[in-house]
């Protein structure tokens, strides 16, 4: 891990996220001042987005978290695997998930299908970062925070193989050690 660390790129710095969410949380304020929404933190790569986005937030929220994962410590998405579902009511309610990135957005499409479901009124999407490549699924986030080229990035939140979730940014492998 040291070395894919020594040898990656950094992409964004913590002062670029910082600035890119008080962007998005104006927006939010803006939004959902009257909404009482739930903030549902997608884990595991999401936690520190979460962290970060809370502070910022100038309006009355619950927060919970969901946890459903096509990848584990692997670098390719496989099966869906629900692994915890929100405590919080979702009927008539408002619901935001935070995520760390939509790439392919089937994990996302699955979480809107299981909040529609539950009875919430709205599901919209804050992603940190949305990995530019064609192969998309569902739709479209409708918060995003910074466009990632298509490579294989970890940092903020996201791992690398279920290591360097704490690295102080956003950084890409080195193309030959993916």
């Amino acid at each position: 891990m040291n070395q894919i660390m020594q040898q990656a790129e950094c992409l964004f710095t913590l002062q670029v996220i910082d600035k890119r969410l008080e962007q998005l949380a104006s927006r939010l304020n803006q939004d959902y001042i009257d909404k009482n929404p739930v903030l549902l933190c997608v884990m595991n790569g999401a936690v520190m987005t979460m962290g970060h986005l809370l502070p910022k937030l100038q309006f009355n929220l619950e927060t919970d978290y969901i946890h459903a994962t096509r990848y584990g410590d692997k670098t390719v998405g496989g099966e869906l695997n629900w692994r915890a579902k929100p405590n919080i009511e979702l009927s008539g309610r408002h619901v935001l998930l935070v995520d760390d990135i939509y790439d392919e957005g089937i994990t996302l499409a699955a979480l809107r299908k299981f909040c529609q479901q539950s009875g919430a009124i709205s599901v919209k999407a804050v992603v940190l970062a949305d990995k530019q490549h064609a192969d998309k699924y569902g739709i479209q986030p409708e918060y995003i925070g910074l466009q990632i080229p298509d490579r294989y990035v970890f940092g903020f939140g996201m791992d690398y193989k279920g290591y360097l979730r704490n690295a102080p940014g956003i950084y890409a492998v080195k193309e030959s050690a993916s």
